[in-house]
């Protein structure tokens, strides 16, 4: 008689107590479903019922009444030929179908995406979303299967490292640089949606939101794009000369020693420094015309030919008729 000892069910439900349950299966050992007994389904739930392992139905929010004429797979009550032993098994699934708000994403390590003004950058990104089960049919085929309870923390870490793989292309397909990423991200946020939905839809789930809060570069990243930035910034090099030199007045003074050897050379570093900007950022000065070229020398007047030439009586050397001396040796002459 150990149908005597069986316990009937007359209600099938489920009583969410907290927000980490999506999927829980309703306790049937040792239990039968009694004819005419009721399924109450609430608001933000879903049933499934599968019979020897095939789905056999599915239940939205409702209460609905179980009998043999609806669901004879359910029971054994009409089974008399089976000594009231029902030759099927059937499970009870219930999921949740509200919102998962505030789900957290983001990038573990820093993502490579071209830029069309620096080339390619490393960024980092952060952001929620949500979602919801909605074709329970899928999520218990391809994710939850016959566990007695899937949590929402099993389901993380799929979800974060699916959104990342995504990032990359969905980033760097949209066409917008890094600077202007900032004033971009609602758009971007709707791009990754858009991509990520068909996936999210593969598992059973729609994709309600995706919001992308923070887009930043790895720190030493950040450094270099705050010193092109405060560079842009600096419009008369003279006043930020008198800046730097402001500045080194402290740091010469904390120097050890201090007095006027720190202050000369913290003085001497900020003008140095100021300098060497104010270089290399001056328009590089126009080419001197050079110089005309010097006419050419004149050749020397040719001796005149009215007094004749002699030889130097002392050395021989040619010298005009009238000199009385000899240029060369400098002897007299007659």
């Amino acid at each position: 008689m150990s149908f005597f000892s069986k316990q009937f069910i007359d209600v099938i439900e489920w009583t969410e107590t907290g927000d980490s349950v999506l999927a829980w299966r309703f306790p049937m050992e040792d239990h039968e479903i009694q004819t005419g007994g009721r399924l109450t389904v609430r608001d933000s739930q879903l049933a499934l019922f599968v019979n020897e392992g095939q789905i056999a139905d599915v239940f939205g929010p409702g209460l609905f009444t179980l009998s043999t004429h609806t669901l004879p797979l359910l029971t054994n009550l009409l089974n008399w030929d089976k000594m009231f032993k029902s030759p099927f098994k059937s499970d009870v699934y219930f999921f949740s179908s509200r919102l998962r708000i505030d789900q957290k994403w983001g990038t573990a390590t820093p993502l490579t995406i071209r830029d069309r003004e620096f080339g390619a950058v490393r960024i980092r990104a952060y952001g929620i979303y949500a979602y919801q089960i909605a074709d329970p049919r899928l999520f218990y085929q391809k994710v939850s299967g016959s566990r007695g309870t899937y949590l929402v923390s099993e389901l993380e870490g799929q979800l974060r490292n699916t959104i990342v793989g995504t990032m990359t292309n969905a980033f760097g397909n949209a066409n917008v640089n890094f600077i202007d990423m900032a004033a971009s991200q609602a758009q971007l946020g709707q791009t990754m949606m858009a991509a990520l939905r068909p996936v999210f839809a593969g598992l059973g789930l729609s994709l309600d939101s995706f919001v992308v809060e923070s887009i930043s570069l790895p720190e030493e990243l950040q450094k270099m794009l705050d010193q092109r930035i405060g560079m842009n910034m600096i419009g008369d090099m003279n006043r930020y000369q008198q800046f730097q030199v402001a500045q080194s007045l402290p740091i010469a003074a904390a120097n050890e020693g201090g007095g006027a050897a720190g202050i000369g050379a913290g003085l001497g570093a900020g003008m140095l420094m100021a300098q060497q900007m104010m270089g290399a950022m001056r328009p590089p000065a126009p080419p001197e015309p050079q110089a005309p070229a010097p006419p050419p020398a004149a050749a020397p007047p040719a001796p005149a030919s009215g007094g004749g030439t002699k030889f130097c009586m002392n050395c021989g050397h040619q010298i005009p008729k009238p000199a009385r001396f000899c240029p060369e040796c400098g002897g007299t002459q007659q």
